[in-house]
């Protein structure tokens, strides 16, 4: 158990959508540890609660909770956004964990439904949660927005053609709402104050992965604290530099 009721996050206030998943649940630890006030939301409540209590069992002094929220529900994310503002005063950093895969062994077998599956999951629950917070994050004084995209969105397979479309829709989705921090967010000294940055991994890997299949080497994948670590780090570099990049943690 980790004891951090301050660090290097102390006073930030942020929302981590699909906080139940694996990379979720990193993510809730690492900020908590660093002393960021963490919001998780999850459409299952069971998984967010119990995702939420092992934040707490191993960070004491955790500032942590969570909303069930709908993603699909443009109005259930805007009132979230606006809550979250009223209550803390500011929102700081917004992180989008919400995906999904479908895939078929060719191309010719691609399916439109899987399409139809990814442009909610993937897309449109990143363009409602984009769409809610950029006000906020506008006005914080340094506001961050992360998605985790694929290197597949930029060398596509034939059999991941769905997929690969959809990640590649919420990289210029992203990309959009970080040319809107260049034009909206200006310091005294000119420079920007928020950023949207696009963090690119091949695949995740969890503890619990490695420990169910201690013979695989998983090559190429991004452990689930790695990307927590990057995510948590935003705010060491000036959105200045990382708005609208392509953090790579995975071979380009």
């Amino acid at each position: 158990m980790t004891t951090a009721p301050n660090g290097p996050l102390t006073g930030k206030v942020i929302a981590v959508a699909g906080a139940s998943g694996p990379a979720g649940q990193a993510v809730l630890r690492r900020l908590a540890s660093d002393g960021a006030t963490v919001i998780g939301a999850d459409i299952d409540a069971q998984r967010l609660e119990s995702a939420l209590d092992s934040v707490r069992i191993a960070v004491r002094g955790a500032r942590v909770s969570g909303q069930v929220i709908d993603l699909l529900d443009p109005q259930e994310v805007h009132d979230w956004a606006d809550h979250l503002e009223a209550e803390h005063g500011h929102v700081d950093g917004v992180f989008h964990l919400v995906g999904g895969w479908r895939g078929s062994k060719t191309f010719f077998d691609s399916r439109i439904d899987d399409w139809d599956f990814l442009h909610d999951t993937v897309v449109r629950t990143l363009q409602h949660t984009s769409l809610a917070f950029q006000p906020a994050l506008v006005r914080s004084e340094s506001g961050r927005y992360a998605m985790i995209s694929a290197a597949a969105a930029h060398k596509p397979t034939a059999g991941g053609a769905a997929y690969a479309a959809a990640k590649a829709a919420t990289e210029a989705w992203t990309l959009a709402m970080a040319d809107s921090f260049r034009k909206e967010t200006t310091a005294e000294d000119g420079k920007p104050t928020a950023a949207a940055a696009i963090l690119v991994i091949k695949a995740l890997v969890s503890p619990e992965m490695r420990a169910e299949k201690p013979e695989a080497k998983f090559a190429g994948f991004t452990d689930t604290a790695d990307l927590a670590e990057h995510l948590a780090g935003l705010w060491d570099r000036p959105a200045e530099e990382l708005n609208g990049q392509h953090l790579w943690l995975t071979a380009q």
